[in-house]
């Protein structure tokens, strides 16, 4: 877990503290103190700093409303949004075809926004004199146990057995990186569902190789070292914000955050939130240590929530109108 993680389901950081403590600018909608109530979200620990980093500014303008969220990962996160246990949830991956099965079955709609890019960045141990990129079919021969020595990667590499890291299968970061380098196959690594141990297991071990988001390198680059991936064309490609933002780089992602319309009909707060969310326009994304979408992203996005809100609060108004006349 991250350190501003707690044991267990996680509440992000002292955002809930600073909610209490009141403050602001008035920020958002503009409304502030007069909104109030609680948010629940759960989901990827990738978009789990992103969250944290939004929700210290939303607290300080919205006093009265309280956003927390876990972070038990993508897949985690999903089932608790299946299981209406959340009112939003993190993901960083797109919602499975089966994910989305299970939500129409119980009845649930939901909105999906795009809050933030990131790439998925391969990292070797700092002591590593050799790896300086590696391709996709490189990676896919790694993670599948057919390289079991650097040698068999590349035959001028040292013949010393690769220590393969991953994250578990509760991670979209996992899932990413079966589709876009397993080709859906097997991963054959050591898997931890802590991040930060997958960091630390590289940096110990000197035939160590492993993968995660963006920020994790960001934050231990001067333990690790960074491989460059090779890109369709054979072009070597490092992650920085413009090659993740455009897509040039070839471990790019987008972050997710997928909101229950229910909540955002009923739940003022919640309203206020996703709001306050878009117009942030990736800022807290990069303070985080991931890259913000382009603008104009943020500002559609942000058009299509308030219309759906207005139309629904209108729609809303005529129901009560009616019971009313009744």
């Amino acid at each position: 877990m991250k350190k501003w993680q707690l044991v267990g389901t996680t509440v992000l950081g002292a955002s809930v503290l600073l909610g209490a403590c009141g403050g602001g600018n008035n920020g958002g909608s503009g409304e502030g103190k007069d909104v109030s109530g609680k948010v629940k979200g759960d989901g990827s620990s990738t978009v789990g700093p992103i969250i944290e980093k939004l929700n210290e500014k939303f607290a300080k303008d919205y006093p009265n409303a309280t956003v927390s969220s876990g972070t038990s990962g993508t897949g985690g996160g999903f089932e608790k949004f299946i299981s209406g246990e959340t009112d939003f949830s993190n993901a960083s991956r797109p919602i499975k075809d089966e994910e989305k099965k299970k939500l129409e079955d119980k009845g649930i709609k939901y909105k999906e926004y795009k809050i933030a890019q990131d790439g998925v960045t391969v990292t070797v141990n700092k002591d590593n004199d050799f790896v300086k990129s590696l391709s996709k079919d490189q990676l896919k021969e790694i993670y599948s146990g057919k390289a079991k020595t650097w040698k068999d990667v590349n035959s001028k590499w040292p013949d010393k057995k690769i220590k393969a890291f991953s994250p578990d299968q509760s991670h979209g970061t996992f899932d990413f990186f079966t589709e876009e380098v397993m080709d859906k196959g097997d991963i054959k690594a050591e898997k931890n569902a802590d991040t930060n141990v997958i960091v630390q297991s590289v940096e110990k071990n000197k035939e160590g190789i492993g993968y995660f988001g963006y920020n994790f390198y960001q934050q231990n680059k001067d333990k690790l070292k960074e491989v460059k991936i090779k890109d369709d064309k054979g072009k070597d490609t490092e992650p920085t914000k413009k090659t993740i933002q455009d897509n040039s780089y070839a471990l790019s992602r987008p972050l997710f955050i997928y909101a229950k319309e229910k909540s955002l009909k009923e739940n003022k707060a919640f309203q206020e939130f996703m709001k306050f969310t878009l117009e942030d326009k990736g800022k807290s994304a990069e303070d985080a240590g991931y890259v913000a979408l382009p603008k104009k992203d943020y500002k559609e996005e942000l058009k299509d929530l308030k219309k759906y809100i207005k139309k629904n609060s209108k729609d809303s108004d005529k129901k009560s109108d009616k019971k009313e006349d009744k």
